[in-house]
């Protein structure tokens, strides 16, 4: 598959960690509510299938607590709303509304197996949080999942109208 040009094109600096921290705030948001939805949709369809009595009753002896099939489609679902996005203009929806996008040093859209990794690695780098303080003391001002998918976060400029 070939690398397509993200628009604008340039050299724009590094993204400094208070973006990123207000784009991924508004993304939790918005990811949040995708999950709640993904959600509704699986206890219909499992609804649907063993019934609402039979549902009811193993969900009040906690037989759905920790459902690793609900687990593994929230996941598959966040990385499909990540990969997408980054993989097709380089932006989330907060990394629009903050003017970042990340993208490969050559300024063309990460690939999906540059965003699987970015993902899996910003998962480690959100937990222990030292993946993103890891920007401040780098000098190219990038996070551990930068590194490790070989892609940066850049500062877009602003649009003129």
């Amino acid at each position: 598959m070939s690398k397509h040009a993200l628009s604008p094109q340039g050299d724009f600096p590094a993204a400094g960690l208070g973006r990123r921290l207000a784009a991924m705030f508004y993304d939790f948001l918005l990811c949040t509510a995708l999950l709640i939805v993904t959600g509704f949709v699986y206890k219909l369809v499992q609804m649907s299938i063993i019934g609402e009595a039979q549902l009811r009753k193993l969900s009040d002896a906690g037989a759905l607590d920790g459902d690793p099939l609900l687990s593994t489609i929230l996941l598959f679902v966040l990385f499909g709303f990540f990969a997408k996005f980054w993989t097709y203009k380089g932006q989330t929806l907060g990394m629009q509304v903050w003017g970042i996008r990340v993208q490969n040093a050559d300024g063309t859209a990460i690939s999906l197996w540059q965003a699987l990794l970015r993902f899996m690695v910003s998962i480690a780098s959100w937990l222990f949080g030292l993946g993103f303080l890891w920007s401040l003391v780098d000098k190219q001002k990038r996070s551990w999942h930068d590194i490790y998918s070989n892609s940066q976060l850049v500062r877009l400029p602003k649009r003129t109208q």
